[in-house]
């Protein structure tokens, strides 16, 4: 009987991964501040945005998506 109930555990807990959802499925998108930081600059530019936290973020335009972007030097500290 203990075998079986350890085994069940087992079988239960290896199935849960089966229904997590990946993030393939809904990716990331650029916060709206890095799309606005970018409006009216060319590829290449660089540029700084505040981000809802109130921190000053640094970046470069990037073309993502037919989009520019801008994508920071280094991600800030959450």
């Amino acid at each position: 009987m203990n075998k079986t109930a350890i085994l069940i555990g087992l079988l239960s807990l290896s199935t849960t991964g089966c229904f997590a959802k990946g993030d393939r499925e809904h990716p990331r998108q650029p916060p709206p501040e890095a799309i606005e930081a970018c409006e009216g600059k060319a590829e290449g530019e660089t540029v700084s945005f505040e981000t809802p936290r109130g921190e000053t973020v640094e970046g470069t335009c990037t073309l993502k998506d037919e989009t520019l972007v801008a994508m920071p030097e280094r991600r800030p500290q959450r």
